[in-house]
């Protein structure tokens, strides 16, 4: 994916999307508590047309980001071949862009990064450690698997939600740069998501952490991937995260339910890029079928206590809304909460999206319920 922006500085980058930098960002100004947002001041971004088709009810916040997105003139991710679409434009850049265009302050980070390789089958995978200035621990631990289907994106293009969660829940976050397909194909991404949490649990101490007090979070592929990781300390028998948020998830392999169809020329996310995300990450389309990419059919049992937040306007919206029944079904505790007017990706962009800003905040209030 492009990084041209956020190369310069992730730190910055990710504090400028994440919800402690909302504050700043909506008053334009700089406040340290993000409890005191004034909301008379935040920075009004005003689309330039009128609502897309695929999107009527669109928040106009959301919609000035997908209209700086196509404004770079990209093309359609499912028509290129993977080291093509990972040099294209992401939502993040279009943020960035507007943060800039807008004038809107990015304070500074309320905590520091580091990097480390780890051990995993068959090779390494890097993982982005973010750790509160404030305190010295140990500090509750979130394992958090970024997006792209499997396929493209990296840690830069969701540090914002890495960083925001750490910021907001004073914790320890661990974001795994899993390896992407089609280099890797299934389930590599699915062991590498599991190989980091077995090192977190393990050295937790190491970075900080408390290895009672370790979470999981995900975004799209990445909320799949959490939710097996779940699964597979169930199964492995080690310590089972205390709870898990999935951020619209990839659950199930079917492309034709409702929202696949209301929302099937939707952006940044739309059917036939799932299409192109599935045949990129499987060998074979059966393996749509395996439990571990349909979530809606693995056994749920015993699974910790999970939040699951939906966008309106997304392929996805009903492979969450299926999870949270089923899990609940399977005896699991489940809160989730639909954002309305806003896409897919939506979950990062809290410096200019107040439904973001929300979603972020309510994530947070999750984890330190449960960290509790």
């Amino acid at each position: 994916m492009k990084t041209r922006l956020l190369k310069i500085s992730s730190a910055v980058c990710a504090v400028a999307i994440s919800v402690s930098a909302c504050t700043s960002g909506d008053k334009a100004s700089t406040t340290t508590d993000s409890t005191m947002a004034d909301t008379s001041k935040v920075v009004a971004l005003k689309p330039a047309g009128p609502a897309p088709d695929w999107g009527k009810t669109i928040k106009p916040e959301m919609q000035t980001v997908i209209e700086k997105l196509a404004s770079y003139g990209d093309k359609p991710i499912e028509t290129l071949d993977p080291a093509a679409a990972r040099k294209n434009h992401t939502p993040t850049d279009a943020v960035m862009d507007l943060v800039k265009e807008n004038n809107i302050t990015i304070p500074a980070p309320k905590v520091d990064t580091t990097g480390k390789d780890i051990d995993v089958a068959g090779g390494k995978v890097h993982v982005r450690i973010y750790t509160p200035k404030e305190g010295n621990g140990p500090f509750p631990v979130i394992v958090y698997y970024h997006g792209g289907g499997f396929v493209i994106a990296d840690l830069d293009v969701y540090n914002a939600s890495a960083q925001g969660l750490a910021e907001q829940v004073n914790a320890v976050v661990v974001s795994v740069a899993y390896r992407l397909a089609p280099e890797n194909k299934f389930p590599t991404a699915h062991n590498d998501a599991f190989a980091a949490y077995e090192w977190v649990v393990k050295n937790a101490a190491s970075i900080k952490g408390n290895p009672a007090k370790i979470a999981v979070v995900g975004e799209s592929a990445g909320g799949n991937l959490a939710a097996n990781v779940s699964i597979a300390a169930r199964e492995k028998k080690i310590m089972i995260p205390v709870h898990e948020v999935l951020v619209y998830p990839i659950a199930q392999a079917n492309m034709n339910t409702e929202s696949y169809k209301l929302y099937a020329n939707a952006k940044p996310l739309n059917k036939a890029m799932m299409g192109w995300f599935t045949e990129k990450y499987l060998t074979t389309m059966i393996e749509a079928q395996n439990p571990k990419i349909s979530l809606v059919n693995a056994n749920l049992k015993g699974l910790p206590p999970t939040t699951i937040i939906t966008a309106e306007i997304d392929p996805l919206h009903d492979d969450g809304t299926m999870l949270a029944n089923k899990l609940s079904d399977a005896g699991v505790k489940v809160n989730s909460r639909n954002y309305e007017g806003v896409t897919h990706e939506f979950f990062g962009m809290a410096i200019l999206v107040p439904e973001a800003k929300a979603a972020q905040a309510y994530a947070a209030e999750q984890l330190k319920a449960a960290f509790k």
